[in-house]
């Protein structure tokens, strides 16, 4: 008889599950999405500003090399066309680094273009809080020669402009440059 039991136990749990176990289950998984999608949107929105920040960084750099390699100067200046330098220290349309043997700080007919960078994504504001900086000019020595003080700071915000997601970057009138997170949406310097 404990046999037959210990069978129809067996037959009888095999049926299914019951709601309480699936509701419990599909809420487990709620909250398991929705911690995930918090910590997605963080990385992807880290990854996004610091990609943003370290391409104009790795620009400026590649100029410096180049003035220096070719012993004339190269220019990075903001740009909204991909062609011409707009004068305005709002880098949010993209910037191009052009080969500079005028040193005027704009493209002109002749000059060599080096490279492009397209506009910043979803709402990403990169300006000079003071206003000066629309382009850097790197002479032959590498140096910074036409920024307005010994240090200055470009400021990148995200579309909320959450001081977790500001970045900054420096520049040298001695051509060193960094980039780093900053902890308040003041101005980086």
């Amino acid at each position: 008889m404990a046999r037959k039991v210990s069978i129809r136990f067996a037959a009888r749990s095999s049926k299914g599950f019951s709601l309480i176990e699936l509701v419990t289950v599909v809420g487990i998984v709620a909250v398991l999405m929705g911690l995930g999608a918090t910590s997605f949107r963080y990385i992807t929105n880290s990854n996004r500003i610091s990609a943003e920040i370290n391409g104009l960084l790795g620009d400026l750099q590649y100029a410096r090399a180049e003035a220096m390699k070719e012993g004339r100067t190269v220019t990075v200046c903001a740009s909204a066309d991909g062609a011409t330098c707009t004068g305005t220290p709002v880098w949010t349309g993209g910037w191009i680094v052009f080969s500079d043997p005028t040193n005027i700080g704009t493209l002109d007919p002749g000059e060599t273009l080096l490279r492009v960078q397209k506009p910043l994504a979803n709402g990403d504001t990169l300006q000079d809080a003071g206003g000066a900086i629309a382009a850097v000019t790197f002479n032959r020595a590498g140096f910074a020669v036409n920024l307005p003080g010994l240090a200055n700071a470009l400021t990148l915000h995200d579309s909320t402009a959450s001081s977790s997601w500001t970045r900054c970057l420096s520049i040298t009138s001695a051509g060193m440059m960094a980039a780093q997170t900053h902890v308040t949406t003041e101005s980086c310097l």
